[in-house]
């Protein structure tokens, strides 16, 4: 088993390994043991809200570095949160550590973790670091704007956000619904705080722009204008730099207004059955070798100041975005959107 103080030793990754885990199929050659083949003690438990091709990999090496076994359980962020929620007001907590989807939603649900300070904290972007540790950042995750390039010109694609609430993109851009994804309710809290304008203004003109319309999930907006039934969308950089890579038919815009790019989390949770299994899965996932790796094969940003590279500071102005706020207006912004989309379609 990887102790902490061991981790915090490891510098990086060997060539070797990274090859291994760039090739590796999520979930491929994992056999299920019986439930009594598995001490307690090598156990742990976790929610995630990231796609098997990201978790799978780093779920595997995990493993394999620490002889611990991974139970997974996959679901939105919300959902999960939700039920992690429901499990500690009965005081049956299942889940060890929560895994992905927007700090902003950590920050939302705070009561329900336990604080515990990674051993790099001091080598994290502190615009990316918990004021007391109840979360820890994984990677960051710029929203850009994307447009199928068959179908629309560079010079004729939207710069910014503003422009999405002109009369020539109405009922022309892809967006998931809040309800179920939460980097959509990011893009909604970033347009409010960059915009300028009142959060009700924002959100009644973005509702309108979207004319009645919203995809079920992330992947499903992406797809949506991937294959021309919307023009533009709005996405996350790496979700964006993905469907490029396979030769989809996308170009992203950085908007001039600048951008929000917060962190996906990871967080342990209050009464852990498997704390310090838990503590060592959030020293694993910040390390440099599980930070290059997402760099080089995952199209995310680092959160570690020491693989920050110029062309990432180049490609669109990040901007300050007050967490705090977004955390504490989330509830309130999906209740109007809600009620915005149900005019829509009334």
């Amino acid at each position: 088993m990887i102790l902490p103080g061991s981790i915090k030793k490891r510098v990086l990754f060997s060539l070797a390994l990274l090859v291994f885990l760039s090739g590796c199929v999520p979930g491929a050659g994992k056999v299920s043991p019986s439930t009594e083949a598995v001490p307690e003690e090598k156990r742990l438990t976790l929610y995630t809200s990231h796609k098997e091709e990201v978790y799978g990999p780093i779920v595997k090496e995990f493993e394999e570095r620490t002889g611990i076994w991974v139970d997974v359980h996959a679901g939105g962020t919300t959902e999960l949160l939700e039920i992690i929620g429901e499990e500690q007001k009965k005081g049956q907590s299942a889940c060890d550590v929560m895994f992905g989807g927007g700090v902003e939603s950590y920050e939302a649900s705070r009561e329900y973790f336990e604080p515990y300070r990674v051993a790099a904290k001091d080598k994290l972007n502190e615009r990316y670091v918990s004021r007391d540790d109840c979360w820890t950042a994984f990677t960051e995750l710029p929203i850009v704007l994307i447009y199928n390039n068959k179908l629309v010109g560079e010079d004729e694609a939207p710069d910014g956000f503003g422009e999405l609430f002109s009369d020539s993109w109405r009922g022309k851009i892809a967006f998931a619904d809040p309800a179920n994804s939460g980097s959509s309710c990011t893009m909604l809290a970033t347009m409010v705080q960059i915009l300028g304008m009142s959060e009700d203004e924002t959100l009644e003109r973005f509702a309108g722009a979207l004319d009645g319309h919203m995809a079920e999930s992330s992947g499903e907006a992406v797809e949506e204008v991937a294959a021309g039934r919307r023009l533009v969308g709005i996405t996350l950089e790496e979700t964006a730099k993905k469907w490029i890579a396979r030769g989809a038919d996308l170009a992203i815009v950085y908007p001039k207004e600048g951008t929000s790019a917060l962190p996906d989390g990871c967080a342990i949770v209050k009464a852990a059955p498997h704390m310090e299994n838990a503590e060592l899965f959030l020293e694993f996932i910040v390390s440099d070798d599980v930070q290059r790796f997402c760099v080089e094969h995952l199209y995310r940003r680092s959160v570690r100041l020491d693989m920050a590279s110029g062309r990432e500071k180049e490609a669109g102005r990040i901007v300050d975005f007050d967490l705090t706020q977004a955390a504490a207006g989330q509830e309130t912004i999906l209740k109007k959107w809600a009620g915005l989309m149900n005019e829509e379609h009334d």
